[in-house]
C-alpha cells in the first residue's frame, strides 16, 4: 500500500507543478485527497461521473487525470459537481490532475510521448504559452500520406488532414490538445506540417495560405498518452497497480 501524500509530493516534483504557470481553472496538483492510502491507480483524460463510476468499479482510489474538476470556474456545489464529489468522497477516491505540466514534461508529457511514439527524434520546444515551450518540433524525412498513416494507428482512430504543404515535410510541429488557433505563429517557426488535437474552421483557411499540412488527430486522443505515461511511471516508482480508463469525448 503506498502513501497518496508521498505519491502527490513527487508527483508535484516530478511535473514541476509548483514552477509552471497554467490557466487558473487547472488547479493543477492534489484536487480531491483521500483517506491516505493507494492501492490502485487510474489514468483518465478526464473526470466525469461515468469516469469515476467506472473507477469505483474497477477499485481504483487515486484518479490522475489531463482536465481536472474545475474547468468551468468557481461554481456551487450543485448539480454534476455535487455528484461526482459525492462518489469521490463516499468511495474514497482522491483526485491529481495535471494540464500544462504533463503537456511540457520531457518524458512522460503528451507531446514529448506522441514524437516518440511516431519515431521523431532530436526534437526541440517551440511556442511560448505562460513563460514556457509548449511544443515540440522535429526535422523530419517522412513522406506526408506514410506520416498520416503512422499518425493514424498511433492515435488509433481518425486523423483530419489538410494537405496544404509539402508532400515530403522538412519540419514537423505537435502541440496537442486545442491548439489549431495559434497556426500562424506555428508557421513563423518554419513549421511546415503541424499535428494538434483540434482547430478552429478558421484554421484550415489559414493553413492553405501558410502553405501547412495541418493534421487533426483528435483533442482527447492526443492527450491520452500523458496520463497512460505518468500512472505507467508511477505505478513502477511505488509499486502499485495502473489502469487506463477509455471515455474518448469524440472531439
Amino acid at each position: 500500500m503506498a502513501s497518496l501524500f508521498e505519491i502527490v509530493s513527487y508527483t508535484n516534483d516530478y511535473l514541476r507543478v509548483e514552477e509552471i504557470e497554467d490557466w487558473p481553472n487547472a488547479l493543477n496538483g492534489l484536487q480531491i485527497e483521500n483517506s491516505g492510502k493507494v492501492t490502485k491507480i487510474g489514468a483518465a483524460v478526464d473526470v466525469s461521473t461515468r469516469v469515476l463510476t467506472a473507477a469505483v468499479e474497477k477499485n481504483i482510489d487515486l484518479l490522475i487525470v489531463h482536465h481536472g474538476l474545475f474547468w468551468p470556474g468557481l461554481q456551487s456545489v450543485t448539480g454534476s459537481l455535487r455528484r461526482q464529489l459525492k462518489i469521490a468522497f463516499e468511495n474514497d477516491i482522491a483526485l491529481y490532475s495535471a494540464h500544462l505540466p504533463l503537456d511540457v514534461h520531457a518524458k512522460v508529457g503528451n507531446n514529448a510521448q506522441l514524437a516518440a511514439a511516431l519515431g521523431l527524434k532530436s526534437t526541440k520546444r517551440f511556442l511560448k504559452e505562460k513563460g514556457q515551450s509548449v511544443g515540440l518540433k522535429a526535422k523530419t524525412s517522412i513522406p506526408r500520406n506514410p506520416l498520416i498513416r503512422k499518425l493514424k494507428t498511433v492515435l488509433g482512430g481518425p486523423v483530419k488532414a489538410f494537405n496544404f504543404g509539402p508532400s515530403q515535410p522538412r519540419r514537423i510541429g505537435i502541440i496537442t490538445g486545442a491548439v489549431g488557433s495559434e497556426i500562424y505563429r506555428v508557421a513563423e517557426s518554419k513549421i511546415d506540417t503541424f499535428i494538434t488535437g483540434e482547430a478552429p474552421h478558421w484554421a484550415a483557411v489559414a493553413a492553405d495560405e501558410l502553405g501547412l499540412n495541418l493534421l487533426l488527430g483528435g483533442h482527447y486522443a492526443t492527450e491520452t498518452f500523458g496520463v497512460k505515461a505518468l500512472a505507467s511511471h508511477l505505478s513502477e516508482r511505488f509499486k502499485v497497480p495502473w489502469e487506463f480508463l477509455k471515455f474518448p469525448t469524440g472531439l
